[in-house]
């Protein structure tokens, strides 16, 4: 089975590609439509949450996460 990467987008979303499933409070799965790739929401804007829809950059959220 393949892996799944999130990555930490600066001042963006979180970017997650691989082969996952993303389940909401209910235990229902989203439709991600066979997408590999797709972005989660992490400013608390975006209008389809939990995915981006573009709304950190007109909101001025900024992230700069780094490794330790």
């Amino acid at each position: 089975m393949a892996e799944a990467t999130i990555t930490c987008r600066l001042n963006g979303p979180f970017l997650v590609t691989g082969p996952i499933k993303v389940i909401d409070h209910e235990g229902q799965a989203f439709d991600l439509q066979g997408k590999e790739t797709f972005a989660l929401c992490r400013c608390g804007h975006s209008k389809n949450r939990p995915f981006c829809d573009g709304a950190h950059k007109a909101c001025g959220f900024l992230a700069d996460e780094k490794a330790r």
